[in-house]
């Protein structure tokens, strides 16, 4: 049993066969999907795809990439959303300073915000970092310098052990996904090697990030067993421990549904 904790089932991509896509998922032991909205609009697809389907749960939030336009009224459409029964976390939010598409100052307006927002709501944010990895910390630490409490994961993370530990002193997971399964991946697979594995979560990204040896094909939620696997042959663990450890992690951070298919 498998936990995709992000994917974006929502994505054009998946239009022409998206019931197909998770009913594969499904068959091949993946019970819980987390659908990852970038605003509000995909937010609410989201919503709409986890009302139609009881392996999906949904996520809602502003992407860095997306946020130009964040203001006061986003924040109240977001927070809005975030009240449905099944939605699990805040995000994806966080900052992105490789694609240069909004203005530094303005993603950490929005980050900031939307981190407010889950303390206030008490659910946990996913977190998406590119390129800015310090920044992040650094705010995430300055958050929670006032006792305030935030749970959460550092999506699709390729940083080093030391940031890490920073995430885990703070009580966040580590998301790992498809790129763990690259052949030049040999220093991300070292860091994973080290890590707890009750700190890990499993992702795909799908549409994005598909492992080996889909690459080069449109990822799925069915793909994140490829990541599972390797985790297992990295750590020397059977799949099946893998498999289990995660998914009670995924429960953990994002509630007990994450267990099992109603």
């Amino acid at each position: 049993m498998f936990v995709d904790t992000h994917c974006h089932l929502h994505w054009a991509a998946f239009d022409p066969d998206r019931d197909e896509v998770i009913q594969r998922a499904i068959e091949a032991g993946v019970t819980r999907m987390i659908s990852i909205g970038v605003d509000v609009a995909s937010s609410r697809r989201s919503i709409e795809l986890a009302d139609q389907h009881p392996a999906v749960y949904a996520a809602v939030g502003v992407h860095p990439n997306d946020c130009a336009l964040f203001d006061a009224a986003t924040l109240n459409e977001i927070r809005s959303l975030a009240q449905h029964p099944k939605v699990v976390a805040i995000g994806e939010i966080g900052l992105d300073y490789y694609w240069h598409t909004v203005d530094p100052e303005q993603q950490a307006r929005a980050f900031q915000a939307q981190l407010g927002l889950a303390a206030e709501l008490n659910k946990p944010v996913i977190i998406h970092s590119r390129d800015a990895i310090s920044a992040v910390m650094t705010m995430l630490e300055d958050f929670t310098h006032d006792a305030t409490r935030i749970t959460g994961v550092l999506h699709s993370y390729f940083d080093n052990l030391e940031i890490a530990q920073r995430a885990f002193e703070l009580g966040l997971f580590i998301g790992v996904s498809g790129p763990i399964t690259f052949k030049k991946a040999e220093r991300e697979r070292a860091v994973v090697k080290q890590l707890p594995l009750d700190r890990i979560l499993i992702e795909t990204d799908a549409p994005f990030l598909t492992p080996v040896p889909h690459r080069g094909q449109r990822n799925e939620p069915a793909n994140v067993r490829q990541v599972a696997e390797t985790i297992a042959q990295i750590t020397a663990l059977p799949l099946e421990q893998v498999a289990r450890q995660t998914t009670a992690n995924a429960a953990r951070l994002f509630g007990r549904a994450m267990e099992f298919v109603g």
